[in-house]
């Protein structure tokens, strides 16, 4: 995606090119097959949503076309992990791959003791603690109960991007806010959970085994079959 006097440029596929996603069950195929995909290009060619989508399908608002709209459709169905895992920008990853991210990302740290250790912040385990208690929340809900509303706490989606890279909490889809006559309004809300809430506690720690280290050469290994034409630099790069 590259961005032309305002306006967002997608570096995607024609309509007519046989060898674009058509759907989001299409997507969901691929994520699967992969492990683990951006939406957006990455540094690595072809390693991304976006390089393998109609280009001109974007942001039309209809579901069965528009790649930004197969996102919600694979979060809501809570087979995929959807979230910002890729160098704090959106991407998915399977549930197979999962608990290899979270070896890897969280460095054998369940989020306790990361805090008490002084790996995390206070605004993270607010954070945190929030989700324990309430399960799923929009992302709003939670920017006011973890005190970072008007005249409150300051960066709120830089802790949220890192909470998503670590793999402690992710999407679990998309709603409109609703005003006081219960009417929906504006655009879709991200809806967050714990990641042990999505996949299950016992699942997600079950590659716990694995350092940091081994558990990001796999990931690479795994990227090394399908983008084979990619150095090794590049390939770890793109999934910091």
């Amino acid at each position: 995606m590259i961005t032309s006097n305002g306006t967002f440029i997608m570096e995607g596929l024609e309509k007519e090119d046989s060898k674009r996603l058509k759907n989001h069950k299409e997507l969901t195929k691929l994520v699967n097959t992969i492990g683990f995909l951006p939406l957006f290009k990455s540094n690595v060619p072809g390693f991304s949503v976006e390089e393998q989508t109609d280009k001109n399908a974007w942001w039309t608002g209809k579901k069965s076309e528009d790649p930004w709209e197969w996102r919600a459709l694979i979060a809501d169905e809570g087979d995929i992990a959807y979230g910002k895992f890729f160098s704090g920008k959106a991407g998915f990853i399977s549930k197979e791959w999962y608990p290899i991210f979270a070896a890897y990302r969280r460095d054998g740290y369940d989020f306790d003791s990361r805090y008490e250790d002084g790996l995390a912040s206070r605004k993270a385990k607010n954070i945190i603690d929030i989700l324990t208690e309430h399960k799923t929340l929009l992302s709003n809900e939670m920017k006011m109960m973890a005190g970072f509303g008007k005249g409150g706490e300051k960066g709120f989606d830089t802790v949220m991007s890192t909470l998503q890279m670590q793999t402690y909490i992710t999407v679990r889809g998309f709603v409109r806010k609703k005003n006081k006559k219960n009417q929906e309004y504006g655009w879709p809300v991200a809806v967050y959970s714990l990641s042990e809430d999505l996949f299950g506690e016992e699942y997600v720690k079950s590659e716990y085994r694995l350092s940091a280290g081994e558990a990001k050469d796999k990931i690479v290994k795994q990227l090394q079959q399908y983008y084979p034409e990619a150095s090794i630099d590049e390939l770890r790069k793109c999934i910091k």
